[in-house]
């Protein structure tokens, strides 16, 4: 019997990845290139969902990469259970000559703290101003000083990025699927492409953890990204596995190579929606 069951037992990793990426150097002198189509415009990347998902640790790993160091958060309210509250807040990502800036800005959002839908389509059209605390029993309104009366196309939102834990995606509720695809229709109607990032695959898998290139070779993310991808209807092309910056002191070439993938996507998809916006098609 032992045997039979070894013999039926499956192998947890794929022969060859599923997905080939470009390792590092490739993938950052992309997003280091990137220039939009018109001078001065940035895109607007804006990050949501679950509390804990890693969305705050995600902004600060992808500047991190970028500036060839490590970067840390005053306080993470990720990682302190959402005990801080901040505002509304853009996030500029500097480039390793001083006061330049890459041609993106990153916004975020949790779905746990009653963001009321009608704030978060105001945050699509640009018309929430940074350092505004959103309020779940009342929505913003033309007036408050934190209403921004006319909006630019930098102001407004050219990617929507789902960002959960993928050690958490067997136990995510129905009620967190929902309020992920109800977003994801407001987003779609107004034609702003969406994406997700799955962090902290490293404690999802122990194959992953053991190395991070294993990322596509795992069977068992794979069948968990494909199950979220069918309950959230965001396609599998269009979900990117990472691991943030969190308890390293040093950079690392494969979570780099992780973080710089997902980027370069996001940063397309936004371009695209610019490019679409400015030709009005």
């Amino acid at each position: 019997m032992a045997g039979e069951s070894s013999k039926a037992a499956s192998p947890p990793l794929l022969d060859k990845p599923w997905r080939e990426i470009n390792w590092r150097q490739t993938a950052l002198q992309d997003v280091n290139n990137y220039r939009p189509f018109v001078e001065g415009q940035q895109i607007r990347i804006l990050l949501y969902g679950p509390l804990g998902g890693g969305r705050t640790s995600f902004i600060y790993s992808v500047q991190s990469t970028l500036r060839g160091r490590m970067c840390v958060s005053s306080l993470d309210d990720d990682i302190f259970g959402g005990c801080f509250i901040k505002g509304y807040t853009t996030y500029k990502v500097i480039k390793r000559s001083p006061e330049t800036f890459h041609p993106f800005v990153l916004n975020d959002i949790s779905q746990d703290r009653g963001v009321l839908m009608d704030d978060i389509k105001l945050v699509f059209k640009g018309h929430v101003k940074d350092g505004y605390r959103f309020n779940p029993e009342s929505k913003l309104s033309a007036g408050d000083p934190f209403y921004n009366e006319a909006p630019t196309a930098n102001d407004r939102v050219h990617v929507l990025v789902c960002v959960v834990p993928a050690d958490k995606l067997p136990c995510m509720k129905a009620e967190v699927k929902k309020k992920i695809r109800d977003v994801r229709v407001e987003a779609s109607r107004l034609g702003i492409p969406q994406v997700a990032v799955l962090t902290k695959v490293d404690m999802a898998c122990p194959e992953v953890k053991k190395d991070l290139k294993n990322v596509y070779r795992s069977k068992y993310l794979k069948e968990k990204m494909e199950q979220f991808s069918a309950d959230v209807g965001i396609p599998m092309n269009c979900i990117f596995p990472v691991k943030n910056y969190n308890e390293e002191i040093n950079l690392n070439e494969d979570v780099d190579s992780l973080i710089l993938s997902a980027l370069k996507h996001i940063i397309d998809f936004g371009d695209n929606c610019i490019n679409r916006r400015i030709h009005n098609v």
